[in-house]
């Protein structure tokens, strides 16, 4: 989805910084800056070093909540009982985004919630001061990980909320960025 999106906004006239983290995908686009992390302690360093010049961001990433405390650099041998890996939480870079957020930057996240969707992404459209939140829907056949197609749901701070049809994935991208041009249209440009 971060793909499409900065393909999308690419197209759309905008420079995109995109951090992405180890996947085979690749951009076309010669304004995306690509970026590439393999940790959530970089792509948190990464984002937030970039934020600050930025007109906004969008947050499509699901980074892992918690890391393992210790990291080993070879193979851990099989021993004999069980192991335990003590994990720590990884620092939530929306949060820490929506809290660096100047009035004229524009943050959108995403939410992927399997009960209460809509009061669980406003809930965190609220804590994480987004301006818009764009909700993946677990429930519909075709939709979520693993699909080149999405459903959402995009909602925003004025409790506004837009419905959207099982689509691909490059059409959710113009869907996204249709709305975040409706809501601040300086964002392109």
């Amino acid at each position: 989805m971060g793909f499409a999106l900065a393909e999308q906004l690419a197209s759309a006239g905008a420079k995109v910084v995109l951090v992405c983290g180890p996947v085979l995908l690749n951009t076309n686009h010669p304004s995306i800056q690509r970026v590439d992390v393999t940790s959530a302690d970089q792509m948190y360093e990464v984002c937030l070093s970039y934020f600050g010049s930025c007109d906004g961001a969008i947050m499509t990433a699901a980074v892992a909540d918690y890391t393992p405390l210790v990291t080993e650099k070879e193979k851990i041998k099989r021993t004999e009982g069980n192991m335990i890996i003590e994990l720590r939480p990884n620092r939530d870079i929306a949060a820490e985004l929506g809290r660096l957020k100047k009035p004229s930057q524009l943050l959108v996240g995403f939410a992927l919630e399997s009960q209460n969707e809509i009061e669980n992404a406003f809930t965190k459209l609220i804590s994480k001061n987004l301006d818009m939140i764009v909700l993946n829907s677990l429930n519909e056949e075709g939709a979520g990980f693993g699909f080149d197609t999405n459903k959402i749901a995009i909602l925003t701070r004025d409790k506004r909320i837009v419905q959207f049809p099982l689509k691909s994935k490059r059409e959710v991208a113009v869907d996204i960025v249709n709305q975040m041009i409706a809501l601040d249209p300086s964002i392109i440009g």
